[in-house]
């Protein structure tokens, strides 16, 4: 297949969703939570449920920026974003699709419900008629410029951003540390050892895949995928999507979608490694209102910025919370601008 060929080729987007504000999904943790002794762990916390509108962001940003995108899929748990309801009888309605998680899960029916993206996006490339090229992308994520497809596949292979890093238990300073850290405190030893961390999680997915010193460590920015690499993997090794589909909540031991995915393309020489797009990545809970102001004023004036995640924005203070998404609405603007650009 050549370079135009690929271009060509169908490409959509799946976009992972939970509204936790939602009674009925309240209820199902609640409910869950009460059948594991009642108490609600790290992975259980509500940041990881909630949401403010970054969806309405993240969608609008691909229809208006990614319009060569031919499907959006927005993979829920018998949930209805309001976006869906807006873009009815508009040019976009077929564009934007619901999947619920039955439909992703079947044959895996009893780990459900789930309230852990890792055996959720173990299981994206099972929505049907899905495009064998697809890009993931979280519901804090979205595009800030117009992109291409060659942004994400080129010369029939993934393109990943990144970088290679040795595992951390190969990284001498690291592992005296965590070996003192481990001689004085027990409970920081046992704490490590159940870490589910992004980063955690990504040299899991490395190590799944047989590499042995060093991870490639991908940013949050939306990823390329392609369902014949998760297929043919799946079936070969059924037993790894078994064990991972079968947590509702995360566990250290769990790989994510993501990671696995760019291991698996980088170990068939799927890939194609470019950096020269970049992702602003905000943190309004953890970082100061100054340096917020200053990221976003450096990623105005790059055009290498193409791409921003919004982690957690709901336990930011007010100030910083307007700051975002007015500036959100300055460039990728809101849904109802989209639609009335487009009567």
């Amino acid at each position: 297949m050549t370079a135009t060929q690929t271009a060509q080729a169908p490409i959509d987007a799946v976009i992972t969703w939970v509204d936790g504000s939602d009674p009925k999904h309240a209820a199902k943790l609640e409910g869950y939570l009460a059948s594991i002794g009642g108490s609600r762990p790290r992975a259980a916390s509500p940041s990881r449920f909630h949401h403010s509108g970054e969806l309405d962001y993240c969608v609008t940003s691909l229809l208006r920026f990614a319009p060569w995108l031919r499907t959006i899929y927005i993979v829920t748990d018998e949930q209805t974003p309001d976006l869906i309801h807006k873009l009815k009888g508009t040019v976009y309605e077929d564009r934007v699709k619901v999947v619920d998680h039955k439909v992703i899960f079947t044959g895996f029916e009893q780990h459900l419900p789930c309230f852990n993206s890792r055996p959720i996006l173990s299981v994206l490339w099972r929505i049907p008629g899905l495009a064998e090229n697809f890009i993931f992308l979280n519901d804090d994520f979205a595009l800030l410029r117009p992109v291409r497809e060659r942004d994400f596949f080129r010369d029939n292979k993934v393109v990943l951003r990144g970088k290679w890093r040795k595992f951390s238990d190969k990284v001498i300073h690291k592992k005296v540390a965590h070996f003192l850290e481990g001689l004085f405190s027990k409970k920081k030893r046992e704490l490590r050892k159940t870490k589910v961390g992004y980063l955690a999680a990504q040299e899991v997915s490395a190590k799944l895949l047989g590499f042995k010193n060093w991870y490639f460590q991908i940013p949050h920015n939306p990823h390329a995928w392609r369902v014949s690499t998760q297929r043919t993997y799946f079936e070969a090794n059924p037993e790894v999507l078994e064990f991972n589909v079968s947590f509702p909540l995360r566990n250290s031991e769990q790989f994510i979608g993501e990671s696995l995915a760019a291991h698996l393309e980088l170990k068939n020489k799927g890939a194609k490694i470019k950096n020269d797009l970049n992702v602003l990545q905000l943190k309004p809970a953890d970082q100061a209102l100054l340096r917020i102001k200053n990221k976003l004023n450096r990623a105005d004036k790059s055009k290498k910025t193409a791409f921003v995640c919004v982690q957690n924005i709901e336990n930011a203070d007010e100030e910083k919370q307007k700051l975002i998404f007015e500036w959100l609405d300055k460039r990728i603007g809101t849904v109802d601008e989209l639609l009335n650009a487009n009567r």
